[in-house]
């Protein structure tokens, strides 16, 4: 499993010199092994070359920027599921939440603490390669609602047709979390807790983020969920049955 039988392998995309260097040596000291790039083109090719476990990835870069970059990662099969932790300018709520829109599992403010860095890679990769939940644990378990199919050891979504959906690291453990607690409201602070193992930063708006992507993949309408609903003032409500098999 990614993480387990390996040094983890962290790729560091951003133009500025220092700070690549910096977070290499830093990171390296604490046992992953780093490769820092200046741009999204370093940073394709490194990916079509080499494995890697997680990728730190700013902003602002020139050429095509972060929030693109990170689109054309989700979009492709290879790199769906690879772990993005971006780097945001301090107080720029908007971009981190498009940043999470375009599928980034964690972001990071700068100027930032390279220990804090540290934690965020760490949790991140932690949820990647985690074994099955506390409740779900044994040989293939599969939570099933409304037709769909959560495999908790493979990691893996199923539509009610049998097709794979592609998942973020953050919408399957947000998926895990709402499919363990169906039937009850969650609310934000809950959710952080559950799906993303930090407490919430104030005012945070990722889980809404995440909520609103989850939609799009599972509701037959987005804009009027049905599987996922919005208690006003509480959170949120996962509304099917869900069953346990295997």
């Amino acid at each position: 499993m990614r993480g387990m039988d390996r040094t983890p392998h962290l790729l560091v995309v951003d133009d500025d010199r220092e700070i690549r260097s910096l977070v290499a040596q830093f990171l390296t000291k604490h046992g992953f092994r780093v490769t820092g790039v200046k741009d999204g083109a370093e940073m394709m090719r490194t990916l079509d070359g080499a494995r890697v476990d997680l990728i730190v990835l700013d902003l602002m870069l020139p050429g095509e920027d972060g929030l693109s970059l990170c689109r054309r990662l989700r979009a492709s099969a290879p790199t769906a599921q690879t772990p993005v932790i971006m780097l945001t300018a301090m107080g720029e709520e908007t971009d981190r939440i498009v940043g999470l829109e375009m599928g980034a599992d964690d972001y990071l403010a700068k100027p930032f603490s390279p220990r804090e860095l540290l934690a965020r890679i760490k949790a991140v990769l932690r949820r990647v390669s985690a074994p099955p939940v506390a409740g779900t644990s044994g040989g293939g378990t599969v939570l099933r609602f409304e037709g769909w199919s959560l495999d908790v050891t493979k990691r893996e979504l199923r539509s009610p047709d049998g097709v794979l959906v592609q998942l973020s690291a953050g919408e399957y453990d947000l998926l895990v979390a709402f499919a363990e607690h169906p039937q009850r409201v969650l609310n934000r602070d809950q959710l952080l807790d559950l799906a993303r193992g930090r407490s919430a930063v104030p005012f945070d708006r990722s889980v809404d983020v995440q909520v609103s992507r989850l939609r799009r993949k599972i509701e037959p309408d987005p804009a009027e969920p049905t599987l996922i609903k919005t208690v006003r003032g509480g959170g949120y409500l996962f509304t099917p049955t869900v069953s346990v098999g295997s």
